[in-house]
């Protein structure tokens, strides 16, 4: 039997997840397809032995990436790269406490011109370096 350390949900709570925490740390994306599809800014982490039951829908986002959403609510819930290990979970649907913090900034060369980025973590113009 898996061991969970983290669930969530979606807005209306048709779709619920489990997942064990990945390798990933918590960042947050701010190039152009995650400010379209979230509506802004979106913080995720990686995850692990996702277990997922109801209404999830998954997008072809690009060549490389897909993104899942609820299809009751539309609720943005998931990222995961083509034949990826992880899958990256929105940290907004995740249910409290998840015992992370926010460790970073990613494609902030990306990032909308009508928010400035002043909370002192780490910023990369692209993805994070390792």
């Amino acid at each position: 039997m898996e061991s969970y350390d983290l669930s969530g949900r979606c807005l209306c709570g048709a779709v619920t997840l489990r997942a064990r925490r990945g390798s990933d740390v918590l960042r947050a994306c701010h190039c152009g397809q995650c400010r379209r599809w979230s509506g802004h800014v979106w913080a995720a982490v990686g995850v692990l032995d996702l277990d997922v039951n109801g209404p999830l829908r998954w997008f072809r986002s690009s060549e490389t990436a897909e993104r899942a959403f609820c299809t009751e609510c539309g609720s943005a819930l998931a990222w995961r790269k083509i034949g990826g290990d992880e899958t990256d979970i929105s940290a907004g649907c995740l249910d409290a406490p998840t015992g992370m913090v926010l460790e970073g900034h990613i494609f902030v060369a990306d990032k909308g011109d009508y928010y400035p980025i002043a909370d002192g973590l780490p910023q990369w113009p692209q993805e994070a370096e390792a």
